[in-house]
């Protein structure tokens, strides 16, 4: 088994939609020149985007964290294109792209360091 090409991508998401919607280069920067965190297809990977939607984990209320049984007050959903996460807090967030991943094609996900810096 060998890491897809980004040839390799292009195909599977071009020809069986393994990645929708799918950005067959990758961009840096909007149409207007603004700078960007970038996504779409980039050699032998995939950037993805985050969506609007965010949950961010924060425990005001100090209540026992179980991760097999989360209080839901723990969480506050949003959906902004902005989403400020509170001093030792988290956020989950929802990716603009769907996966239709083949059964003879695994995936790795990391999370970019853009993303992670900003604490999502």
């Amino acid at each position: 088994m060998s890491i897809l090409s980004d040839k390799q991508i292009r195909h599977y998401a071009e020809q069986h939609g393994m990645i929708e919607p799918f950005e067959p280069r990758q961009v840096r920067q909007g149409d207007d020149g603004t700078k960007r965190i970038s996504h779409g297809l980039s050699s032998y990977g995939y950037d993805i985007r985050c969506a609007r939607e965010f949950k961010v984990f924060t425990n005001v209320h100090s209540t026992v964290v179980d991760p097999k049984n989360f209080d839901e007050k723990s969480f506050v959903d949003i959906e902004s294109d902005v989403c400020i996460i509170p001093p030792n807090s988290f956020a989950l967030a929802r990716t603009v792209e769907y996966f239709r991943i083949p059964r003879n094609v695994l995936t790795v996900c990391l999370g970019k360091s853009t993303y992670a810096r900003c604490g999502i």
